[in-house]
């Protein structure tokens, strides 16, 4: 792979950034067109951190050859999404903030529903201690009648996480955060790990939503959205606030993390509790799930009533429209459906996952279960597919779900809408406008000297929002690098724990050899193939007088000991070098570390691992003289 320098970066108060990696924002957009992960709008500092983690790892240097690996690797995906994606959360995380929503919160809203269900949306769930949180601290204030009056709903972007969450199953380091009163009631210890209760748990959906393109959930009454949006850029804040602010009711209350402020957004919010927070929606100009309710018109029951005319409509209709039923097969498809996607009659309960269209012009089919699941539109705007003309075409892509009136799911309703026009306008409009801004800007150069004093006072204004920005952004900034140091931390804990365990493990596995060694009479010594010593026995030390530490490390054939190496080294040759595997019950005599001449039965076998070349040898020495002397006296008591 070709080498690149990268570029330096620096960052504005805001997030951005004042000197972009070309090669960086070729990945970002590599990952939105790919896998549909759009991390255009994430702080690119912070970003850039993660990914280059990522490289490190894998030892690539440049952006581009790592994008490469991409392409090659499908598997890295998961590696890199993990890492960028940092789920650190905990059970009442930030407790006083916590202890301010269940004593002056919760019970404003409770009274303002007047017996209302209840919408929660935890936004950035990660692994779902918020969203029990809430459950817990809910469950508390409306006892039996909570699975009746509450809907909690818990979206992230990590599929990983969203599946950990969905087993309600955690560590005891996990809970360390979470009061016993509560532990006690609503988890049970199951094989070492405490399981959220089953009753509550039924109350959690949980569905993959990205804030910063999907849409949002509707009529939501509190709105948790904590350490999330100090990852955005300001631009994309801005966008995700609105978003946020177009799902809560009115007067509904958003929580966030204690490094995210809203100080830009007094349109939107006002703050109830700015330490703590906590926010409540002000603006009256949006209607409540905006862009998601039905419409109603006189005279619709006779609409609807009449079959043949319905049915006319939907085929009819000039946005190119097909419906998948519970079942996953292909229901309906109208006339501009037909034409614009090749579908045809002959596909109608075909399975959805089986045709073109469930992948092409973009994957559909997690979007699908996501909409079934969660129970909420999906738009995917502005997806590039490329036909068999040279021209791209550009689509709005509109996942609704099928509700009966008993609120089971019928299906999805799926909306394809050519927007390729309409963006091109738009790049038409943004250019003219950047136009007219210079146009502007020229203008207001010739107006600049007569405002020059009140440019002074408000000059000294700008300085204090910008150091009030400053500071901001490197609170968030902090607030980033402590989540991923203790993202590491954990890591390291497990892995020590680990090492911990095959340290035991192997103390365990040599004092059992040891032991082994130990109860043979005869002395053990075992050799590499260089003749180095490495086994050297107790029984060893008593017959050459060597210990342990004076001989392991140190060629046979070099010790000082008495072993009568001239008739040892070629018998370890032979064996060795594979001419034999065993030598077996050699006698020889020797000196030993008194001075006594002894007599030796030796027997030096092959060292093998799994059938490979021998890897050494085995050498055991048994002093036979006393066995031979009692044989010599009992020969000469019989002859007497």
């Amino acid at each position: 792979m070709s080498e690149r320098t990268p570029v330096e970066e620096a960052a504005d108060p805001t997030g951005a950034m004042l000197s972009e990696d070309p090669s960086f924002e070729r990945l970002l957009q590599f990952l939105r067109d790919s896998r549909s992960f759009d991390f255009t709008g994430y702080k690119r500092p912070s970003l850039m951190r993660r990914v280059r983690y990522r490289m490190r790892e894998i030892g690539i240097e440049s952006f581009d050859d790592y994008q490469d690996v991409l392409q090659l690797e499908p598997r890295e995906f998961t590696a890199l999404f993990n890492t960028i994606l940092i789920n650190v959360t905990s059970f009442f995380r930030d407790l006083d903030a916590w202890e301010y929503l269940r004593i002056d919160i919760l019970p404003q809203v409770l009274e303002a529903s007047n017996g209302s269900p209840l919408r929660v949306w935890s936004a950035g769930s990660s692994a779902g201690q918020e969203a029990y949180t809430i459950a817990m601290l809910l469950h508390e204030e409306l006892g039996s009648s909570f699975r009746e009056r509450v809907k909690i709903y818990a979206t992230d972007i990590d599929e990983d996480a969203l599946n950990y969450a969905r087993q309600a199953s955690y560590t005891e380091r996990e809970t360390r955060s979470l009061p016993e009163t509560y532990r006690d009631r609503y988890f049970d210890l199951v094989n070492g790990r405490y399981v959220f209760t089953a009753d509550l748990r039924r109350s959690v959906i949980f569905g993959r939503n990205d804030l910063t393109s999907d849409a949002p959930i509707s009529r939501i009454d509190i709105l948790l959205c904590r350490n999330t949006l100090m990852y955005l850029n300001a631009e994309t804040q801005e966008r995700v606030v609105r978003r946020l602010g177009f799902a809560l009711r009115k007067n509904g209350v958003l929580f966030l993390g204690k490094a995210e402020m809203l100080l830009n957004h007094a349109s939107v919010f006002d703050p109830i509790d700015l330490k703590r927070r906590f926010f409540r929606r002000v603006r009256t100009d949006i209607a409540e799930g905006a862009g998601f309710g039905a419409v109603g018109f006189p005279g619709a029951r006779a609409i609807v009533a009449d079959n043949r005319l319905r049915n006319e409509i939907l085929l009819t209709n000039p946005i190119a429209q097909i419906a998948v039923g519970s079942d996953g097969r292909l229901a309906m498809v109208n006339h501009r459906a037909a034409t614009m996607l090749g579908l045809s009659d002959r596909d109608l309960d075909r399975p959805f996952q089986d045709l073109e269209v469930s992948y092409r012009p973009i994957e559909l089919r997690s979007h699908l279960a996501t909409v079934t699941e969660s129970r909420a539109p999906v738009w995917l705007r502005e997806v590039e597919w490329r036909r068999s003309g040279p021209d791209l075409v550009y689509v709005d892509v509109h996942l609704v779900p099928l509700m009966a009136s008993t609120g089971e799911v019928l299906g999805a309703s799926i909306s394809f809408t050519d927007v390729t026009r309409f963006r091109q306008l738009r790049v038409e409009v943004e250019t003219a406008n950047r136009q007219l801004e210079l146009a502007y800007e020229e203008l207001q150069s010739t107006n600049e000297e007569l405002e020059t004093t009140n440019e002074e006072l408000q000059s000294t204004v700008e300085e204090l929002e910008t150091t009030n920005e400053e500071l901001q952004s490197t609170n968030e900034e902090l607030e980033t690098m402590n989540e991923e140091l203790q993202s590491a931390n954990d890591e390291l804990q497990s892995t020590n724990e680990e090492l911990r365990d095959r340290t035991i493990e192997i103390t365990d596995l040599n004092a059992f050899m040891e032991s082994i060694l130990g109860s043979l009479e005869a002395a053990v010594i075992v050799l590499n193939r260089d003749l180095v010593v490495q086994v050297w026995t107790r029984q060893a030390h008593d017959l050459w007088g060597l210990r342990a530490d004076e001989a392991i490390g140190h060629h046979l054939l070099n010790l000082d000991s008495g072993l009568p190496t001239a008739d040892l080294h070629p018998w370890l040759r032979s064996v060795i070098t594979g001419q034999e595997d065993a030598i077996i019950g050699r006698h020889i005599n020797a000196v030993n570390r008194r001075g006594r001449l002894v007599q030796l039965r030796v027997t030096v076998t092959t060292l093998r691992a799994d059938g490979e070349q021998p890897a050494g040898a085995l050498v055991l020495m048994e002093d036979i003289s006393e066995i031979d002397s009692a044989a010599e006296s009992s020969r000469s008591e019989e002859k007497a």
